[in-house]
């Protein structure tokens, strides 16, 4: 679908600032209490997810019975590297906790590549015939193909339409977010937010022609990246149910499909998205201010994103936290934080 230049200078004229408007209202309400973190460490991938969301669950359990049904987003946009994918034992964590409940689940991705693949190389495909009684279904969101239209910021900061998928909208849905943990090539750490943010922009499904992907239009930029991330989770986090993060092994150095593993053996859950982040970027032993599209969400009031409106339950941070070695260009990752020396002086 292409927008017409209505489209465009509605954007222009407005919706750029009134995500942000909207969510600085709420900050002085969030702040009046604590976001819960379950951190768990422990020898068993499977057992370490599943306890982690139950240290959350009273927080979880009045969304998961009003729902319709549980949609699980893991993260497995590359498989070429098992590290960056969230592993199926993980997934089991989690259907372990939801299946008392007794909602329908779908499991829904839109990989950078085919989507079915991925499913197949994570050993997702058996799942539905192991959790019969969750009606499992595995769903391909750009085989899917239903969008909603959002507009984000291109490397020439103009307003640029991208299609999010209609399922990362859906209000019957309780969505549990399943990222890994480990390091990017673009923006620092990828976590629960940037699993949802860059999982929800489509690209086109196994055999289109011609090829074509609206997640490449949020790597325009060190800059601009971090703000699209923000905005897309603006969009996107009033839908959120629940996310856990898998850090039984972690991924280092050359993020996030060439890096090293880091034998974490941790897992964090939280309905903050931005709190569970936050743990599990003091947990690789990385500065938080480092990291932009968090500090923005933070900064906006997506999520708590400091140690004053966290409450971790569980293992302590100092027992878990160890020092992931970063991509190797984060020194120009790390250039979103000063000024823009490369354009011209302001004026007027």
């Amino acid at each position: 679908m292409k927008p017409n230049r209505r489209d465009l200078f509605r954007f222009a004229a407005g919706s750029m600032l009134a995500p942000v408007f909207v969510a600085r209202k709420t900050v002085s309400a969030q702040s009046a209490t604590k976001s819960p973190v379950g951190l768990i460490y422990g020898e068993d991938r499977r057992r370490n997810v599943y306890e982690a969301l139950k240290l959350v669950e009273s927080e979880l359990a009045p969304g998961l019975r009003a729902k319709d049904y549980v949609l699980i987003k893991p993260n497995n946009v590359s498989v070429r590297n098992p590290l960056a994918t969230t592993q199926a034992d993980a997934i089991r964590g989690i259907l372990d906790f939801v299946e008392p409940y007794k909602k329908p689940v779908v499991i829904a991705e839109s990989s950078a590549g085919d989507t079915f693949h991925a499913y197949e190389e994570s050993g997702y495909l058996q799942l539905p015939q192991e959790y019969r009684s969750l009606n499992l279904q595995l769903v391909d969101l750009n085989k899917e193909a239903r969008f909603e239209l959002f507009y984000v910021l291109d490397g020439d900061l103009h307003p640029a339409p991208v299609r999010l998928a209609a399922r990362l909208l859906d209000p019957d849905a309780f969505i549990i977010c399943a990222p890994v943990l480990k390091t990017h090539n673009a923006a620092v750490v990828t976590l629960s937010v940037k699993n949802m943010a860059l999982g929800a922009p489509l690209r086109s499904a196994p055999g289109e022609r011609p090829m074509w992907s609206d997640k490449r239009v949020y790597h325009g930029g060190v800059r601009q990246t971090h703000y699209d991330i923000m905005l897309t989770a603006q969009k996107l986090s009033p839908f959120w149910g629940a996310t856990v993060i898998d850090g039984f092994e972690g991924m280092e150095g050359n993020g996030p499909s060439s890096g090293s593993p880091v034998p974490s053996r941790i897992a964090i859950a939280s309905p903050d998205y931005v709190a569970a982040d936050w743990v599990g970027v003091e947990a690789m032993g990385v500065d938080p201010s480092w990291v932009g599209y968090l500090t923005y969400c933070g900064q906006v009031g997506v999520g708590a994103y400091d140690a004053e409106r966290i409450e971790i339950r569980g293992e302590s941070l100092d027992r878990v936290r160890r020092k992931y070695a970063l991509h190797q260009d984060i020194e120009r990752q790390l250039r979103w934080m000063g000024p823009m020396e490369e354009l011209p002086p302001k004026l007027g």
